[in-house]
């Protein structure tokens, strides 16, 4: 079965009435719901005649009819383009005309200004979807069949593209099929060890991969039930956690878990397994949580492009502060500024390396933009992901940096040289350098250190007031700091490491 749809499906539990969702208002959802909702969408989206492998774009607030959407694009062979829900009318407006997809959907609140955006970029169709189960999305499915026929395809076949900024502030598209997809799904089943009875605690969004492809994945290919949260509330979670088995977040979950009182032992009795991603996890965080809960929390690596490609063991050592080891199937090497590949053997932790990977889950390149694509893949299709690691003595992955100069706040992805060029259009700027520095809350934070013109005073509060209306929220900066020039080496180019050792402080 190539379609991603029908190997989820072909894991779901025969017993009729079988709970796939509940959410905190008391709604609860089979897995029948899944079948005949994404059906009736899938036969409204084919009804409209749209060409296989069409984008379908998705800007909504987190539903489970957001995850009958998502299904039913995978069942009628179309490409999934979900968009995070802070993203601005700019933003917006850029992946529309990049992707050209076939259909818009988006919450009812948003429509307003969504719609002159998709109309011209050449969409003609674009309907709502709240998270109600409301909005003229559904409203035009309701009168659709039940029964829906998953269309067939082949392996290699887009089922999402996942939009990931790059250094040079534009954006790209990550396409990824059916088979990186499914093959990840698989992978990380056996490898996290879901079981029959497991309950999922999803408090992360689903418009990237954590919470779509990871979490998401990983309970509906097990049969599992999930407690559905439109976002991380630590008095629901912590009201959940004894009803769970798995949770899945971003650090700063585990640090808000942490340190809370309630937290302990006997409140996580029926837990297995804690996951973090998508940022790096504090070594103090992991202790602190340990020394709570009794639980090692399961750090692991992945990106965009590429889905998960390791993790730290169910069984054996979690080790704080490395990702663990490359998943089955994924090849994970670093190599040196000068091209060697840096072996695994003991006195090597000094040894620092570009990582790259190869796999059947890692992408196929990026929409539209073929040169990029060659220029990130190495002759033999090894994948430069642009981090930075070590192994350690043991064999365990250990992220130092990142080359592409990516912050992660809150799990979410900040690429500097987008805030830059934001900022360096404003009325009275020069020139801008944006730095992520240590948070205790977000992991990192978004600073701007900024040069005004000649006889210029820049208000740090005025900019940031305009700088709101341009972006999503967790881009913009926490702090702006005005200064008179920026520390530059021979070559010309600012010294970023020296603006984060002063503002670190």
């Amino acid at each position: 079965m190539s379609n991603l749809y029908q190997l989820l499906e072909s894991n779901f539990p025969k017993t009729p009435g079988s709970c796939a969702f509940e959410t905190l208002d008391g709604r609860y959802y089979t897995f029948d719901d899944l079948r005949f909702g994404s059906a009736k969408i899938a036969n409204w989206l084919t009804s409209l005649g749209v060409a296989k492998g069409s984008r379908i774009a998705v800007q909504v607030e987190k539903s489970v009819e957001a995850v009958m959407l998502y299904l039913a694009t995978l069942r009628a062979g179309l490409t999934f383009l979900p968009l995070n829900t802070a993203y601005r009318a700019g933003e917006i407006s850029y992946f529309l005309n990049d992707a050209q997809p076939v259909v818009v959907i988006c919450s009812p609140e948003n429509l307003q200004w969504i719609a002159p955006l998709a109309q011209a970029a050449g969409c003609q169709v674009v309907k709502t979807l709240g998270d109600q189960a409301d909005g003229t999305l559904i409203e035009s499915a309701t009168g659709c069949s039940h029964e829906f026929k998953t269309v067939p395809v082949k392996p290699n076949d887009l089922a999402a593209i996942l939009y990931t900024s790059g250094t040079t502030g534009r954006s790209k598209g990550a396409m990824l099929s059916h088979r990186n997809l499914a093959s990840n799904a698989l992978t990380l089943k056996r490898v996290w060890h879901w079981k029959t009875g497991d309950v999922l605690l999803h408090a992360l969004p689903i418009f990237h991969v954590h919470g779509l492809f990871v979490a998401l994945h990983g309970a509906l290919i097990n049969g599992s039930k999930s407690f559905w949260l439109s976002k991380f509330d630590a008095d629901a979670v912590i009201r959940l956690i004894p009803r769970s088995t798995v949770m899945m977040g971003v650090p700063t979950f585990y640090v808000r878990l942490a340190s809370d009182p309630r937290m302990n032992q006997q409140l996580v009795r029926s837990m297995r397994l804690f996951i973090s991603g998508s940022a790096p996890l504090l070594a103090e965080t992991f202790s602190l949580f340990k020394k709570k809960t009794g639980h090692d929390i399961l750090e692991r690596y992945g990106m965009s492009e590429t889905v998960m490609l390791t993790s730290n063991p169910y069984r054996g050592e979690r080790r704080a502060g490395t990702v663990g080891f490359a998943l089955p199937g994924v090849g994970v090497r670093l190599v040196s500024d000068d091209g060697r590949v840096i072996q695994k053997k003991r006195h090597t932790e000094s040894m620092i390396g570009g990582v790259q990977v190869k796999g059947p889950n890692v992408f196929s390149g990026y929409w539209r933009m073929p040169e990029k694509t060659k220029e990130e893949f190495t002759p033999d299709r090894w994948f430069k992901t642009g981090d930075v690691a070590r192994w350690d003595a043991d064999g365990y992955l250990n992220l130092v940096g990142r080359s592409k100069d990516l912050i992660i706040t809150g799990g979410y992805n900040v690429y500097p040289k987008e805030i830059e060029m934001l900022i360096d259009d404003l009325p009275g700027v020069d020139e801008t350098a944006v730095i992520g520095v240590p948070h205790p809350d977000f992991g990192e934070a978004v600073t701007a250190v900024v040069v005004p013109k000649t006889n210029v005073q820049l208000d740090p509060q005025a900019l940031l007031s305009m700088i709101k209306l341009k972006i999503a929220n967790y881009k913009v900066p926490k702090k702006i700091v005005v200064v008179e020039s920026l520390p530059r080496n021979a070559m010309g180019k600012v010294q970023k490491n020296i603006l984060r050792e002063t503002y670190s402080k």
